[in-house]
């Protein structure tokens, strides 16, 4: 039951009101789905996609811890041809563009583990991708090292990104045929089951740590019911 409701568009607090439970329990229970759940996608994807993966699209989705002056990023594979989710992980990044000057007054610098993070994220999919795979990014410039290092002999595929549409969230793009449409679709299935990563929404992260737990819960979620 709560399961489905944390990916469900609803916060940690109203699904403690639907319940008529407190809030710190709903909070317990997505600590205990979250570790359950990433154990359960560890499985599935040793079960499932053993170096079978031959079409793979991966990007990052920008939310925040509590302000948009503490940006997070969360990288995101998909596998081209069943939809499925191949991974999700949580990294910290500075503040870019006309808020940096500020984020940096108020809170100091910030480190970035993103490209820690995002090594660490394509390392641990390496046993379920094809050798020769092809593999879709968009022209984020730290890609093409990163793509390199761990899939040697893969195609990889850079794209142009375009402008957000209205429709999915921002992430579906205004482009006749979106090369990377799987994954920018996918991305904007995860902003609209997830309430935290709606845009325009006061149901915010406050911590990294549950933000992944949930993320965990989501993929668990989508691979089995969704798609």
């Amino acid at each position: 039951m709560v399961e489905a409701l944390l990916c469900s568009k609803m916060s940690m607090r109203r699904i403690a009101k639907v319940l008529r439970v407190d809030k710190k329990t709903v909070h317990r229970k997505l600590i205990f789905l979250g570790l359950k759940a990433k154990r359960f996608n560890e499985d599935y994807l040793e079960q499932n996609f053993s170096k079978s993966i031959t079409h793979m699209q991966f990007d990052d989705v920008i939310t925040k811890e509590h302000t948009k002056l503490k940006p997070l990023s969360i990288s995101i594979a998909v596998d081209t041809q069943t939809r499925k989710i191949l991974g999700l992980r949580v990294a910290q990044i500075p503040a870019f563009g006309h808020l940096a000057s500020l984020a940096r007054q108020k809170y100091g610098k910030r480190v970035s583990t993103h490209q820690k993070e995002l090594d660490t994220f394509l390392e641990k999919l390496t046993p379920y991708i094809h050798s020769k795979a092809i593999i879709r990014t968009d022209e984020h410039k730290t890609y093409p090292d990163l793509v390199k290092r761990h899939f040697p002999n893969a195609e990889h595929q850079r794209f142009k990104g375009g402008r957000g549409c209205v429709a999915g969230q921002g992430e579906l793009k205004k482009l006749h045929r979106d090369p990377l449409f799987i994954l920018n679709h996918t991305c904007a299935m995860l902003r609209d089951n997830i309430a935290r990563l709606i845009r325009k929404s006061w149901c915010l992260t406050k911590s990294p740590v549950m933000l992944q737990y949930h993320l965990d819960l989501y993929m668990k979620y989508h691979n089995t019911e969704l798609v």
